[in-house]
C-alpha cells in the first residue's frame, strides 16, 4: 500500500510541477535549463519552495529528479535541428546579448549544468557533442553575417 501511495504523491507532485511551473517555459531546454537551477550543486538536492510547503522533501526530490532526467532524455530523442531551434529560444530568453551568451556557453561550456546527475557516459558524450556542434553552429552563423572590419 506503501508503495501505491508514494507512486500517486510523486504522481501528483509531478503534475503540480509540469503543469504550473515548467509549462511557462518557451522551450524544452529552457526548462531542461530551469529545473537544473534547482539542484543545488555542493549537495545534488533541488530546491523548490513551493512544492516543498505542500508536500514531503524526499517525494520532491524523487520527482523533480525525475522531471529532470525525463527532459535530458526527451531533448536528446528530439532531432538535431529541432534542439537547434529549442536551444536558440532558450539562449534569446536569458539576459544579455544573444552572441555573447552563445559565445559564453561555447568557451564555459554552461551546458554541462544541464546534465542530470548519473547519467550513463555515452548520453553525457552524446549530450555535450550536441550541443558544442549547435553553439559552434550559431558561432560561426554571427561571423559569417558580421561585416567585416
Amino acid at each position: 500500500m506503501e508503495t501505491l501511495e508514494r507512486f500517486q504523491q510523486n504522481r501528483r507532485i509531478i503534475e503540480d510541477f509540469t503543469t504550473r511551473t515548467l509549462e511557462a517555459f518557451p522551450s524544452d531546454f529552457a526548462r531542461l535549463l530551469y529545473i537544473s537551477s534547482l539542484r543545488d550543486l555542493a549537495s545534488g538536492q533541488y530546491h523548490h519552495e513551493g512544492l516543498a510547503t505542500i508536500y514531503p522533501l524526499p517525494a520532491v526530490q524523487e520527482a523533480l529528479a525525475y522531471c529532470h532526467e525525463e527532459l535530458f532524455a526527451k531533448l536528446l530523442e528530439t532531432p538535431l535541428e529541432q534542439q537547434e531551434w529549442d536551444l536558440r529560444a532558450c539562449l534569446a530568453t536569458l539576459r544579455g546579448d544573444f552572441w555573447g551568451v552563445v559565445a559564453r556557453w561555447q568557451e564555459l561550456e554552461s551546458y554541462r549544468l544541464l546534465l542530470p546527475e548519473g547519467v550513463p557516459a555515452y548520453l553525457h558524450d552524446l549530450f555535450c557533442s550536441n550541443l558544442r556542434a549547435l553553439l559552434a553552429l550559431m558561432a560561426e552563423e554571427h561571423a559569417i553575417c558580421q561585416p567585416a572590419s
